[in-house]
């Protein structure tokens, strides 16, 4: 497990450029935070700041143009993409808008995933995952696929798959943003409850300035850069 004073993400002079037509989008211009074991994190923004390409960026799914993002003390630079992959599943969890769980397979063998990736035997990873359904209140579907359960269900089950690993970060991108207020409500409650119990350092990108109030600091991307929002009215 994590200690609490450990450095789990070290982003700095984060740069990224996206080519729009004849010009050059500067998307990120020298971001850069920390974060610690069971600390939270939210980063507001308009639409199209920037918000989900920092996600990417500090998850190893895009490289930064410029700068450094070390995720418990590797830099994604530094690894080769198979090795960013295992590195990924290892210490990595990530939370989507839409669940993206496969739908051919049930609730169960959707968050055996990640534990089967890592080649744990398939007893031991079946256990693991139905405890982890037990725990975001789904120890009854765990036979059920995605079409047979809720939107709140469904990504109920998203979160089970991203916290089985027990990863040391959470990446969170609008989880509850497409869900009605009463399920947004215990997904984030869920979703922040089980990232402390677990020592997770969790990123929490969200338009929801309610939401954002609720993690430990809050972040505002605009302007390419981040700044420290005020606390909320």
């Amino acid at each position: 497990m994590t200690h609490d004073d450990q450095l789990v993400l070290d982003a700095r002079g984060v740069r990224k450029r996206y080519a729009g037509g004849p010009q050059t989008v500067l998307v990120l211009d020298g971001v850069g935070l920390q974060l610690r074991a069971a600390e939270s994190l939210a980063i507001t923004g308009a639409s199209g700041s920037g918000k989900s390409t920092l996600l990417h960026l500090l998850g190893g799914l895009d490289q930064a143009d410029d700068g450094s993002i070390e995720v418990c003390g590797q830099a994604w630079r530094d690894m080769s993409p198979a090795q960013q992959g295992r590195w990924r599943n290892r210490h990595v969890g990530f939370v989507y808008q839409f669940h993206h769980l496969l739908p051919e397979f049930s609730a169960l063998d959707n968050v055996m995933m990640p534990l089967r990736i890592r080649r744990m035997p398939a007893a031991e990873a079946r256990r693991e995952a139905g405890s982890m359904l037990e725990q975001v209140g789904l120890g009854e579907r765990l036979r059920h696929r995605p079409a047979e359960l809720s939107g709140g269900e469904r990504q109920r089950v998203a979160l089970a798959r991203a916290l089985v690993t027990r990863p040391a970060l959470l990446l969170a991108d609008e989880p509850t943003g497409n869900l009605d207020a009463d399920s947004a409500d215990r997904v984030f409650e869920l979703l922040a409850g089980m990232a402390r119990e677990h020592g997770s350092a969790m990123v929490l990108v969200t338009h929801d300035a309610q939401l954002a109030a609720r993690c430990g600091r809050t972040l505002r991307l605009q302007h390419a850069s981040l700044q420290e929002a005020g606390p909320a009215a």
